[in-house]
């Protein structure tokens, strides 16, 4: 299942299911209901709420990097991993590009 992301300031963005989700439920709008809008008056809280998730696992992310540095050092694996911060910044560019047309996003699955 997709979500597709759409706005009259910016090209369609689609996502998978659970990135989808995820972006939703940081900025406050997953819900029961599949479709909404992201108003205009919205955005700078929902890109607010974006960058401090970022934030907050790149600082989990670093953590983790110097517990795997030191397991790697006894013989253990790293894995690598899609950040928030790629997932997001695509969404983050349409909501901008959005407010600064004053124009809504729509998304449905």
């Amino acid at each position: 299942m997709l979500y597709k992301f759409q706005s009259r300031a910016a090209s369609d963005l689609l996502m998978l299911e659970p990135q989808g989700r995820r972006i939703l439920e940081i900025i406050g709008k997953y819900g029961e209901d599949r479709r909404g809008i992201l108003q205009t008056a919205d955005m700078g809280g929902a890109i607010a709420a974006l960058e401090a998730a970022i934030a907050q696992e790149e600082r989990e992310a670093a953590e983790v990097a110097a517990q795997a540095q030191a397991d790697n050092a006894r013989g253990g694996e790293n894995e690598e991993a899609v950040s928030l911060r790629q997932r997001a910044t695509p969404f983050i560019d349409m909501l901008r590009r959005s407010q600064a047309a004053g124009k809504d996003v729509v998304w449905g699955v």
